[in-house]
């Protein structure tokens, strides 16, 4: 077995475990709220075109989108709880995934409900109340009985869309699937991200498969067939949830990182410090920057990397840039004053986002700087990673150098410089501590008004961990220790085609 698939392997106790929970809560809340909807819209013909319109409306959400737009509701909520009760709760992970979820399991159920009660034969309906029934008694006896296999039909349908979107949970910070597919893609590990799509789809399959006993048996009146389908599911679950007992018990530190190989290299090295100090470590990785300090501010992160040019902008709003010491001066004592987060200190190197372009478009065009780039940028393609286009820094710079570019695309980190290399792009948001920039001879194109600000990797903990000795004491000696020349070479033992290591191997090469 190559190390690879050995590596997922060992992954996917835990992020099976995860995925179940997060699948079946989702869907048995979905039933729980569909079915009541769908007897009362069944009941009323007024009712049924708004409840069947609104849950249509939902599924048109891109998943993605309604998964993250959980997460700041709930961060307010959270706010309000602790600020009027004096206790606030967890607003990443599980909690914005079971609802977007849920959210999306209900219209097959409701619409399958309805179908199916408003498919009762009326002469059964009336002979029902013809022996006297109420109803309450016509309901659960006779239209529920005869409307169970449409309804599981739509409950299979729903199973199938909940477990699929699932894996999309992993960038505000739930464990799932997915996290093998958004690590892969962003690695270049197809092994993670082939295995992570066929473990969901099996897991859809056999989910599908059991939920279909159940639907045969309700159909074929053969309750043999419901229970065995029904044990199934349970006997599953089971065992997949089996792997999450003890997880998350008290003493856990949680490491958080972002969605590119540097932070799950950086993520790894505090993990691995930590873990051998004796401490339980789990990790929440491919957070978006704004979740990721999001999270590390209201505590459920407690040490992440992060950059304090990001920070200066994106955290604080700054758009001036008094320079790199100052920059580093002042957003320590702001975080502190502001949120209680302690910024550790840098860890030696920066990672500036820097425009780069193939060194013979760039000779051919006569472009050294982004002052020579604004002047060719009508006919360029500009290539970005899936935030930059949307960050203070891009309006900045843009602001300062006036650039028009003939058509700006987004990608993910890797396909950028893909593109770039296959002349899809001619000049990319490039990082300025990726290992490609020198392995693909890419020319950094110099920034003479310095409209860009520094971007010193500092080591950020949360204001609940602030006070941990342990946790300092581990961090403590990787400030300054880490230098651009060393943190190239561990990106790019993890980003190269051949040969890559894995992130906690590349981990190990660094302090």
């Amino acid at each position: 077995m190559s190390p690879r698939l050995a590596a997922a392997f060992e992954l996917l106790p835990e992020y099976l475990g995860w995925h179940v929970l997060l699948s079946v809560s989702a869907l048995a809340l979905g039933v729980l709220i569909s079915l009541p909807l769908a007897v009362a819209a069944s009941r009323s013909a007024r009712l049924r075109w708004p409840v069947l319109a609104l849950a249509s409306l939902i599924q048109t959400i891109p998943s993605l989108a309604l998964l993250a737009l959980f997460y700041p509701l709930l961060l307010a909520l959270s706010a309000l709880s602790q600020a009027v009760l004096g206790q606030g709760f967890s607003a990443l992970g599980f909690l914005p995934s079971l609802l977007a979820l849920t959210l999306y399991s209900i219209l097959p159920i409701l619409r399958n409900g309805v179908t199916g009660i408003t498919g009762v034969d009326p002469a059964i309906s009336e002979a029902a109340e013809g022996v006297g029934m109420t109803g309450r008694q016509k309901l659960l006896q006779v239209e529920l009985p005869l409307a169970a296999p449409v309804i599981m039909a739509g409950v299979r349908t729903a199973a199938v869309w909940t477990i699929g979107a699932a894996t999309l949970s992993t960038p505000v910070g739930q464990t799932s699937l997915g996290n093998y597919i958004f690590a892969g893609l962003q690695t270049e590990n197809w092994v993670f991200v082939l295995f992570g799509c066929a473990a969901s789809a099996v897991l859809a399959l056999a989910a599908d498969q059991l939920l279909g006993l159940v639907e045969t048996g309700a159909r074929t009146r053969r309750r043999g067939l419901v229970i065995a389908g029904l044990a199934g599911l349970v006997v599953g679950a089971g065992v997949a949830l089996a792997p999450l007992v003890g997880l998350g018990q008290p003493g856990t530190y949680v490491v958080g990182a972002k969605n590119f190989s540097e932070q799950y290299i950086l993520a790894e090295l505090m993990a691995e410090r930590l873990e051998r100090t004796g401490a339980h470590v789990s990790r929440k990785e491919d957070l978006g920057s704004a979740v990721a300090y999001r999270a590390l501010a209201s505590g459920e992160v407690d040490v992440y990397v992060d950059y304090s040019g990001t920070l200066w902008t994106n955290v604080l709003g700054r758009t001036d840039n008094p320079g790199r010491a100052a920059v580093l001066r002042e957003l320590t004592a702001e975080l502190k004053r502001r949120d209680g987060v302690v910024v550790l200190g840098s860890l030696g190197f920066e990672n500036a986002y820097a425009f780069a372009m193939r060194a013979d478009r760039a000779k051919a065009l006569g472009v050294a700087s982004l002052t020579d780039l604004a002047r060719e940028a009508p006919r360029l393609t500009l290539g970005s990673d899936l935030e930059f286009l949307s960050r203070p820094e891009w309006r900045a710079v843009d602001a300062a150098y006036g650039f028009s570019f003939r058509t700006e695309r987004s990608f993910q980190p890797t396909f950028m410089y893909r593109a770039l290399a296959s002349g899809d792009a001619d000049v990319i948001s490039a990082f300025s501590s990726d290992g490609r920039i020198a392995a693909d001879r890419l020319v950094v194109l110099a920034d003479p008004k310095g409209a860009i600000p520094p971007y010193d990797a500092v080591i950020l903990i949360s204001p609940k961990r602030a006070g941990d000795r342990r946790l300092v004491e581990a961090m403590r000696p990787l400030v300054g220790a880490i230098s651009v020349e060393a943190m190239r070479a561990a990106n790019y033992s993890v980003d190269r085609d051949a040969g890559k290591v894995t992130p906690a191997e590349a981990a190990r090469s660094l302090p």
